[in-house]
């Protein structure tokens, strides 16, 4: 039963004797976090719009769990990623509900691909036909988990890779699924995730899916819902980047090959007398062949009118279509016989349209763009404002929505956020971090550095990096906007190393996993990790393993994205400021982040490197400045190797979350 959270019973909750504290050992007692859960629950209360700020150390998932499983709601949680999802599901939200001694339910829902699909797994066995015997060795360990698993969840399987090609062939996508005509229909994971999910009290899901669910309705949110009282978004600065992928459309030639196998497949095994499948899937699997090559250069991002300059490239894709009509008309004709067929002819309808989409040029609020892979190119068709469409999933359902993270505003101004998501009437709050920074951390920014473009701009990085380096034992991240950039730092670095006779264990992204340079990282102590934006946030390194991070320049994102110069493109042919109002924000809050992953811990000490000259000699360069923690700033290299040779102080270990 649904009932109001008090600002007393909270005040008991988060007091000093109260609940979390008798219950949790790393909780610490934090005005802010009072704050937070005092103003969420009001929201939950009011089916109110709530966005909100909490840096680093307020304890923002506690903040929001407390009033949610206080209130009785039906609620739904949304977070970033598949690993914080687990752990808010598997360790956050049992801690708090054991100390509150609440009877809630909960449920953790992830996309299909994220279970076995017996039939697909028992298909692909019988089969054979396996890449590699590495893949025959996972099938058959995937196999085994099946039989003993109650939730068929792939992350509860380390033993196989989460790359591995193995889990391709052990689980479904919603193209190849086949759904209530499966055979293994009874004892599918997902659907029993789902019926999960419709029964609980709080159901975990993440970004993708929310979205993914939002727009297609058949991963069970379409469900879930119009019966929730409350949505909370955690780690909601992702939230514009994943609606506008969700809320436009695409279709790759991958797409379009898996379709042509499937149809053979089925041709020779239940449509033999159809002469005309086989012929038609060839002939669209050469069409399909030929657009990939229309675009030869890996990594390319075209807009439609660069892509109108290219002679052989409109007629690829009508040959696609005139390939994809046919074989779709014929998949129909025959859906009848058996699901396989079945499947491949929704699939085959679902691709003509969207291409056919793709191709019509007459609406101006899409952007129509290409992106090519080693393997494959994507058309898109994305969105130009995502604002209207996903206010419209907050209208007309009577529920609370919360969004909040550690970097959403630009200093403590949330209106680009808000435009970006159409939540201009939504309330907001700001919390700063409760860590002392002035004392802990240090921002140097370096003197006398180049433009920020240029060449040697990478040289004087590290050549401003090495003394901090020195200093600091190693225990540093060095985190740059382009892989060319991280590269390029990487032989200057390892070469410098060498020189100085240094023996600081040096690590690049791409060596390994994240996750595992992450725990190769941690347990060496002095190591010096070199990366890109994936490494800029949801890092957690606590305690004196990372005390030095160095970025090499602001994030401003990278001329030629297609969808950004249209946005920019419309900002300005409407009088407005399209740097002040959109570049820039954008790239305060994506710095927040990189700078976040310095202090997570109250026992954290730290110095925090910027490398770019226009922090100080552009007047934007104060309100960036004015967005980061209040750290002590300086601009001498002798006041980097001062703190570091100052013993840090013992305090008690609190909570970064």
């Amino acid at each position: 039963m649904r009932h109001d959270v008090s600002d007393d019973t909270l005040a008991r909750v988060f007091s000093a004797d109260g609940p979390l504290a008798r219950h949790i050992s790393s909780w610490r007692q934090r005005p802010q976090q009072l704050e937070m859960a005092t103003r969420i629950a009001q929201a939950i209360r009011d089916s109110s719009t709530l966005v909100c700020e909490a840096g680093t150390g307020t304890g923002k998932t506690v903040a929001y769990l407390v009033p949610a499983l206080l209130s009785g709601a039906k609620i739904i949680v949304s977070t970033g990623t598949k690993p914080l999802q687990d752990q808010l599901y598997h360790r956050d939200l049992p801690s708090v509900r054991d100390a509150l001694g609440v009877p809630v339910t909960a449920a953790l829902l992830k996309g299909r691909a994220n279970y076995v699909c017996h039939h697909h797994l028992e298909h692909n066995l019988a089969d054979g036909r396996l890449p590699d015997r590495e893949s025959v060795v996972q099938l058959h360990k995937i196999a085994r988990f099946a039989k003993v698993t109650h939730s068929g969840d792939r992350s509860e399987l380390p033993d196989v890779p989460e790359d591995a090609w193995a889990w391709n062939l052990a689980t479904s996508t919603r193209e190849d699924c086949l759904g209530t005509t499966c055979s293994e229909y009874d004892r599918c994971f997902v659907m029993a995730a789902r019926r999960k999910a419709l029964a609980a009290d709080v159901v975990i899901v993440n970004h993708h899916l929310f979205f993914a669910d939002v727009m297609l309705r058949d991963e069970g949110l379409a469900e879930l819902l119009p019966a929730c009282n409350a949505v909370i978004l955690d780690e909601a600065h992702q939230l514009p980047e994943t609606a506008t992928l969700f809320f436009g459309e695409s279709i790759s030639t991958a797409q379009l090959i898996d379709l042509t196998r499937d149809v053979k497949i089925a041709a020779a095994t239940v449509a033999k007398d159809f002469a005309e499948l086989s012929a038609q899937a060839a002939a669209l699997e050469f069409a399909t062949r030929d657009l990939r090559l229309a675009l030869p250069k890996e990594g390319a991002r075209m807009t439609a009118k660069q892509l109108r300059e290219r002679v052989h490239f409109g007629g690829c894709v009508a040959a696609v279509e005139g390939a994809l009509a046919p074989l779709a008309a014929t998949l129909e004709s025959v859906a009848e016989r058996d699901e396989s067929l079945d499947n491949c002819a929704r699939r085959a309808v679902e691709q003509l349209e969207r291409l056919r989409r793709w191709r019509d040029d007459a609406r101006d609020d899409l952007v129509r763009w290409a992106e090519s892979f080693a393997q494959s190119l994507q058309l898109h068709a994305t969105p130009l404002d995502i604002a209207p469409i996903f206010r419209r999933q907050l209208q007309g359902r009577p529920q609370a929505w919360i969004f909040t993270s550690a970097t959403l505003a630009v200093s403590g101004n949330f209106s680009h956020y808000l435009e970006e998501l159409g939540l201009e009437e939504a309330g907001t709050a700001c919390w700063e971090s409760p860590f002392d920074y002035r004392n802990n951390a240090l921002l140097y920014l370096p003197k006398l550095l180049p433009d920020p473009n240029s060449r040697e701009h990478t040289e004087s990085v590290i050549r401003a990096a090495m003394p901090a380096i020195r200093a600091s034992g190693g225990r540093a991240f060095l985190l740059f906007t382009t892989l060319r950039a991280m590269r390029y730092a990487h032989e200057l670095l390892q070469q410098r190393l060498r020189d100085e006779g240094l023996e600081f264990p040096l690590m690049v992204q791409g060596e390994g996993s994240r996750s595992e340079l992450l725990d190769r990282f941690r347990r060496l102590g002095n190591a010096v990790l070199v990366a890109s934006s994936s490494f800029w946030e949801g890092v957690d390194v606590r305690g004196e393993a990372l005390s030095l991070v160095v970025i090499d320049k602001l994030p401003f994102a990278p001329p030629g994205d297609p969808v950004l110069e249209a946005r920019l493109d419309r900002l300005t042919r409407a009088g407005r400021n399209a740097f002040m109002e959109y570049q820039l924000p954008q790239a305060a809050i994506a710095l927040k982040q990189g700078a976040g992953r310095l202090i997570r811990d109250e026992n954290d000490r730290g110095v925090l490197i910027i490398c770019d000259p226009r922090l100080t000699t552009k007047p934007y360069g104060r309100r960036i400045l004015a967005s980061l923690p209040p750290m002590t700033l300086t601009r001498e290299a002798a006041d980097v190797t001062a703190f570091f040779n100052v013993k840090p102080s013992s305090r008690r270990t609190g909570s970064s979350d």
